[in-house]
């Protein structure tokens, strides 16, 4: 089914910085996100610049931490041209960034750019000032490192990305994903990102605030089959009340055991998860649909467009009639 959303007409250029010793997995994420044609589904037209760092003498060549060189056409001079700049990763060493990347970063940002540091790329936004008296987050390892060398900056190493709208942070490996995704999300709606996910093979969406990791492993365990039961029972009925009593009912538990495992397996409490649920429905009708607000509040558990609107202001800073309007055009 085509999209409903309206599209820049112009080309979004992405900058993706490369370094020697760069992982791989780590430059491909926002390559995947932003650089790749998802079958017949009409995203924006993003153009995406892996820029190599360093380059000498007119060649954009760096190494991998796999043993292979990429050979790019771009160099540093292309962050200047792009909407938006990703810093994939940096050295696992934390060594300072240099002068000139840093300098490329503050002229860029104060130019109206959009600064993404993904894992330990949020160091290099951090040491660039971008940070300071701000929120963020990077790879939960090495959180004590950050706050070391950035007082200054309130870091937060349990949330998967921190979203300011010019900058965004992101932790470890995986949640780079999630951060392009949010990304994807936030300027051209759900519907693109859910998309995306779907040829990625990945969850369509996972709040920022959501844990990085979980402290113990959980077990293949009958209990886990049944808890995912409930769990698409619950996407299921996202417009009925879900008591928490009843949804450890279902799942054949104590209320204790079920909110325990709910957050292992989920990374957050059921009340959230079932918000931020309630919340992506949300945003699909208002994408694809002409319903009212009253009818979507009521499809997707709000039961009154007066909690969607405040829910909607709460975690959006828009209505949903300006929801709509940004992504159909009326």
């Amino acid at each position: 089914m085509p999209s409903s959303i309206q599209f820049p007409s112009r080309t979004v250029t992405v900058a993706v910085l490369a370094f020697d010793g760069i992982s791989p997995f780590h430059l491909s994420v926002p390559c995947l996100v932003f650089g790749e044609q998802h079958g017949e589904f009409k995203l924006p037209a993003f153009k995406l610049k892996v820029c190599a760092f360093a380059a000498k003498a007119g060649k954009h060549v760096v190494t991998t931490s796999a043993g292979f060189s990429i050979n790019t056409s771009h160099g540093l001079s292309a962050l200047a041209r792009a909407d938006m700049i990703v810093i994939p990763s940096w050295h696992s060493d934390l060594r300072p960034a240099p002068a000139a990347l840093l300098m490329a970063l503050r002229k860029a940002h104060r130019a109206g750019v959009r600064i993404v540091g993904l894992c330990l790329g949020a160091f290099v936004v951090a040491e660039a000032g971008l940070l300071d008296q701000r929120m963020a987050t990077t790879h939960w390892a090495f959180a004590k490192e950050f706050l070391q060398r950035f007082p200054q900056v309130h870091l937060d190493p349990n949330v998967l990305y921190v979203d300011h709208g010019d900058v965004i942070t992101s932790a470890g490996t995986a949640a780079g994903i999630d951060c392009c995704l949010h990304v994807l999300r936030s300027q051209y709606g759900a519907e693109a990102a859910a998309h995306v996910a779907r040829r990625l093979v990945v969850a369509p969406h996972r709040q920022g605030g959501q844990a990085q990791y979980i402290e113990q492993p959980v077990p293949t365990l009958a209990s886990d089959d049944r808890l995912s039961t409930v769990l698409e029972w619950m996407l299921r009925h996202l417009a009925e009340p879900q008591h928490l009593d009843q949804l450890a009912e279902k799942a054949l538990m104590s209320r204790r055991s079920f909110t325990r495992h709910f957050q292992q397996l989920t990374g957050t409490t059921v009340g959230k998860w079932l918000l931020n649920q309630r919340l992506a429905q949300a945003q699909r009708q208002l994408e694809s649909s002409k319903r009212s607000v009253d009818d979507i509040a009521v499809d997707t558990g709000f039961g009154s467009a007066l909690l969607l609107r405040r829910y909607f202001a709460r975690e959006f800073n828009l209505s949903p009639s300006a929801y709509r309007q940004a992504f159909q055009g009326k």
